[in-house]
């Protein structure tokens, strides 16, 4: 599956067993990409991110991370705000009240790309309003 198969069968608001297959196909593109650079198609993994992030779901934040994480291409094509779909101080709270390794990290990133700006004048909805607007083009 490409980018575009991915935005025909799903859309930008994927729901039920759909979100379930982009979860999955975002696994399995992470683990390619960690494998090695390149192999994860990072647009589509881009996609995936965008997908998750419109569903707004707390449990899919280290998801997105990962995929943020596979590689320097991974990280460089999916923002960090991305891992926000359910806002801001939600997900830091979430991060928070994680006991793993890569919790802290997701959290730090977070605070360090806050304390840069990055996240002035943020809301998910608007945000997804945006990847709208890039994905119709």
């Amino acid at each position: 599956m490409d980018e575009d198969e991915s935005l025909r069968r799903y859309g930008l608001h994927p729901v039920g067993a759909d979100l379930d297959e982009v979860r999955g196909l975002l696994t399995v593109r992470t683990l390619l990409e960690k494998r090695a650079q390149g192999d994860g198609d990072t647009e589509l993994m881009k996609l995936c991110c965008v997908q998750l992030f419109n569903a707004g779901v707390l449990d899919d934040v280290l998801l997105i991370w990962q995929a943020k994480s596979a590689s320097m291409d991974a990280g460089c094509s999916i923002d960090i705000q991305l891992l926000c779909g359910g806002g801001l101080a939600r997900t830091k709270a979430y991060l928070s009240s994680q006991r793993l390794p890569e919790a802290e990290a997701a959290l730090q990133r977070l605070l360090r790309c806050e304390a840069a700006g990055d996240f002035e004048d943020f809301s998910a909805a608007s945000h997804s309003a945006w990847y709208a607007a890039y994905y119709a083009s």
